[in-house]
């Protein structure tokens, strides 16, 4: 079986349909509708879910879940297509944080709510590397679709879709009408009139967005954020650059963000970033100064960490001074804590850069000095 691609979203084993819904379950069907006849290859759902509300759901339920009596059922018989999975497990009810299902999103607190639910379940579908996620934009109240669009460019992949289904307005609120059938349908308005429901013009609106996944923090990927949080941090890549280190207490931030690195680790950086403050040139560990790169960052270390035990071991371990895997050692670990602690976008601009062709590669930082906070100011040592 052929590997899944990401331009290629129907290649996917797991397609997830995910929607925002108030009154309006019907853009379920619409949706899935339109995906399955008006896209090219067709993108089927092999799982519905929804987000929604207690005062909601009943109605969700009686209108969707997956049987042959009700909507969506009567959608995949009329058109020959595979049911998504869909019951009462997947109409995901908006809770506070207490756990506490809400009745309906009233007032600002209920927003936030709804903001952090939305967030945790996009996250959640994007975590698998084994699905496509398709969101709809349609259906829900105009808070609760716009988080559900802001989290997919939060944490969307390049095989997830946003999208938003149009039909006019006078089939859109009859609650009677739910997809276009095969056949002509009758379907009555309130007010005695009618109309064919098989006449009617569902069209489906691809919506483009920017995807911010990778300037995520790999604990904002795993975790259990909040929108805000999440916001907050992918802003952080638009943020000026700056570096605290701080020598008393031992602690690094860049950004306003603290990047916890071990001894050994915050003592190599600490290192780059005495030489960057100090206008020197980068290194490599055969240039003439080679014998005097082990006793520079050794003085670093002292200089954090002071003489105690550890101090003996790392100075043992460059008897013979600093060595290629050494160094690429300690370069490849610093970026993975700076990766971890602000993502990969917003670490670019504090990773050690090379300078120069292989295999005479010099390595060093490339920060502007007034970006560059010492406390207490012992840059000159």
């Amino acid at each position: 079986m052929n590997q899944p691609h990401p331009t290629l979203p129907h290649t996917y084993p797991r397609r997830i349909l995910l929607a925002v819904a108030a009154y309006s379950p019907q853009i379920v069907t619409e949706t899935c509708y339109a995906l399955a006849l008006q896209t090219d290859p067709p993108w089927l759902p092999t799982e519905v879910h929804i987000i929604t509300t207690q005062r909601v759901a009943e109605y969700v339920r009686a209108g969707l879940c997956a049987t042959r009596q009700n909507e969506l059922g009567k959608l995949c018989a009329d058109y020959a297509l595979p049911p998504p999975a869909f019951d009462s497990s997947h109409i995901h009810l908006i809770t506070d944080a207490q756990g506490i299902a809400l009745e309906d999103v009233r007032n600002g607190t209920d927003n936030t709510h709804a903001a952090d639910f939305i967030t945790r379940t996009v996250r959640h579908f994007t975590a698998d590397p084994h699905t496509s996620l398709h969101v709809s934009l349609s259906g829900g109240r105009r808070t609760m679709t716009y988080y559900i669009g802001y989290a997919l460019s939060l944490f969307g992949r390049p095989q997830d879709r946003l999208s938003h289904v149009l039909i006019e307005d006078e089939y859109y609120f009859n609650r009677e009408f739910y997809y276009p059938p095969p056949r002509p349908v009758w379907v009555m308005r309130e007010d005695g009139s009618g109309f064919d429901a098989a006449k009617v013009e569902v069209t489906l609106a691809d919506i483009p967005f920017v995807r911010l996944r990778e300037g995520l923090p790999t604990e904002l990927l795993e975790g259990n954020s909040t929108f805000s949080t999440t916001i907050h941090a992918a802003q952080r890549r638009f943020d000026p650059v700056q570096v605290q280190l701080d020598w008393q207490r031992t602690s690094l931030h860049c950004g306003g963000v603290a990047v916890p690195m071990p001894p050994v680790q915050l003592a190599f950086y600490a290192w780059m970033l005495h030489r960057c403050a100090q206008n020197q040139p980068p290194v490599h560990w055969t240039t003439p100064e080679t014998p005097d790169l082990a006793s520079q960052f050794l003085h670093i270390y002292q200089r954090l960490h002071g003489q105690t035990g550890s101090y003996e071991q790392v100075a043992l371990a460059l008897r013979d001074g600093i060595t290629k895997p050494w160094f690429e050692e300690r370069k490849s670990h610093t970026h993975k804590a700076l990766k971890k602690a602000l993502g990969m976008a917003a670490a670019e601009p504090y990773l050690i850069q090379p300078h120069g062709s292989k295999p005479r590669t010099h390595f060093g930082l490339n920060l502007p000095l007034d970006a560059l906070d010492f406390h207490p100011n012992l840059a000159v040592v």
